[in-house]
């Protein structure tokens, strides 16, 4: 542990069940790089049926297809109120895919059965059934947040998600489809708390988003705003960089649909 700070508190929902695409990795990310810059880390894992703790630093929850989403969302729902007040206090969170659809107000299922969502973003998916194609493939977005810049990572998800008025996009796609392929939105940002279609796992390939959600947590976990100092990351920004290649080479350019004239 650091002498400088306390141990940081990660909490991380429903692992078990919610990890499509291997996004645990994140969680082993955030273990690393904690330890590359001699950061504590205390973590605790909750899943179904366990309480969530009295406080957290930085939350974490991963994708899932359809059965893992009905398995958690009322529970998840339940937990809306105090996942909404640690997103207002700006505790750090990373929501990835069936995780972001469920940390928003519902999600419509293709069969259109409601799941209630937690509301930590104002955001709303619909599945829209047989026929649609997914989003799918390799993906390349610019981030809102300067500290962040280009992200990469993969997407597969047929549900498409709108931004309520209440939310504002993680990022733009430059190359993939996004939140739904139609407005080049990608995910959603609420203070410190991101969500995400990004899978890969997303962190290890993505250096700069992490040390944004370290440096979060951090600030949340001292009370003071604390900015890390730029830390060699060589793998990462290699994977990155790879990631990056793939999704020009093979991945289709974002470009707006066009509406006909009325």
């Amino acid at each position: 542990m650091s002498a400088d700070h306390p141990p940081l508190r990660l909490l991380t929902l429903y692992d078990d069940v919610m990890n499509v695409y291997a996004d645990r990795g994140n969680t082993i990310a955030v273990h690393a790089r904690a330890r590359a810059r001699g950061l504590g880390i205390h973590a605790t894992a909750a899943s179904l049926g366990d309480p969530l703790p009295s406080a957290a630093d930085l939350v974490l929850i991963g994708g899932g297809q359809d059965r893992e989403q009905w398995r958690i969302a009322d529970e998840l729902a339940g937990h809306g109120d105090q996942l909404r007040a640690w997103a207002d206090e700006g505790v750090a969170m990373l929501a990835v895919c069936g995780g972001f659809q469920l940390f928003g107000r519902w999600y419509r299922d293709s069969a259109g059965a409601e799941l209630p969502g937690a509301g930590v973003f104002d955001v709303t998916t619909v599945a829209p059934g047989p026929g649609w194609p997914r989003c799918i493939g390799d993906v390349i977005a610019h981030s809102a947040v300067d500290a962040v810049g280009e992200l990469v990572g993969f997407e597969n998800h047929g549900g498409r998600t709108y931004l309520g008025a209440g939310a504002r996009p993680f990022a733009m796609v430059e190359y993939g489809r996004g939140n739904n392929g139609e407005d080049g939105t990608e995910g959603a940002i609420r203070d410190r708390a991101i969500g995400t279609y990004l899978h890969g796992s997303l962190l290890p390939k993505n250096p700069a988003l992490l040390d944004y959600l370290l440096a979060g947590a951090l600030s949340h976990r001292t009370e003071s705003e604390v900015r890390l100092e730029p830390l060699p990351a060589g793998y990462a920004e290699r994977a990155h960089a790879a990631a990056a290649a793939v999704a020009r080479s093979r991945a289709p350019r974002f470009e707006r649909p066009t509406r006909p004239a009325v």
